[in-house]
């Protein structure tokens, strides 16, 4: 797999392809993959795998926008854009904190972090897949709320932002500096906290 200039192709066997190649990414990071590896995760031969994907790294940007477009959807799904706007945002939180925490989530930021340099389309890609989504997606809720007058809010894009980042204070960064992972109680303080910020700043 080196010839970036192809493209990828759907089948029937594209979603178990990627199935398999997301198990092994996550097991051996993505320069410790290797085509065998993924083509016997997936079921499918070596010639199958190429078809579907020439290059590792379509096959990994793939894999890694699948799962953010998932984890939004399943997000998104749960929302009731007529709910009241504490309880939007308070599910939008637990489940922004939920994917961040996730091992996935952990180990596509790591992976980001150390391509940055040799593949900088990977860190555009989640991010577009992942912060960009959930910006898009509060966003639209948000301006549903302004219109029934729930909030003021002059800048949805910034209030949106913030709101994520608030979600994430002490949790990222202890995740991230190996000082363990975010227990039940610490969720629920960080995002009723998140709340409360942007409803004394936004709410009416």
């Amino acid at each position: 797999m080196g010839d970036e200039g192809h493209q990828i192709r759907r089948g029937r066997k594209f979603d178990q392809v990627l199935s398999g190649a997301r198990e092994i990414f996550l097991r051996d990071g993505y320069e410790g993959a290797s085509v065998d590896d993924i083509a016997r995760a997936a079921g499918v031969s070596k010639a199958t795998l190429y078809s579907y994907f020439p290059d590792k790294r379509l096959l990994f940007l793939e894999v890694a926008k699948a799962e953010c477009r998932r984890a939004a959807d399943e997000a998104e799904a749960l929302i009731d854009d007529n709910a009241p706007v504490a309880t939007v945002l308070r599910l939008a939180g637990e489940r922004i904190v939920a994917f961040a925490q996730s091992d996935f989530g952990q180990r596509m930021f790591r992976m980001c972090v150390a391509e940055s340099d040799r593949f900088p389309a990977l860190g555009e890609a989640f991010y577009e897949s992942g912060p960009q989504l959930i910006r898009e997606r509060l966003t639209v809720f948000l301006a549903k709320a302004v219109a029934r007058g729930e909030v003021r809010i002059d800048d949805l894009d910034l209030a949106a932002d913030q709101f994520a980042q608030l979600c994430k204070a002490d949790l990222h960064d202890r995740v991230i500096f190996g000082r363990g992972g975010a227990q039940s109680g610490d969720v629920a303080r960080v995002v009723e906290g998140a709340v409360a910020m942007f409803m004394a700043r936004y709410g009416v």
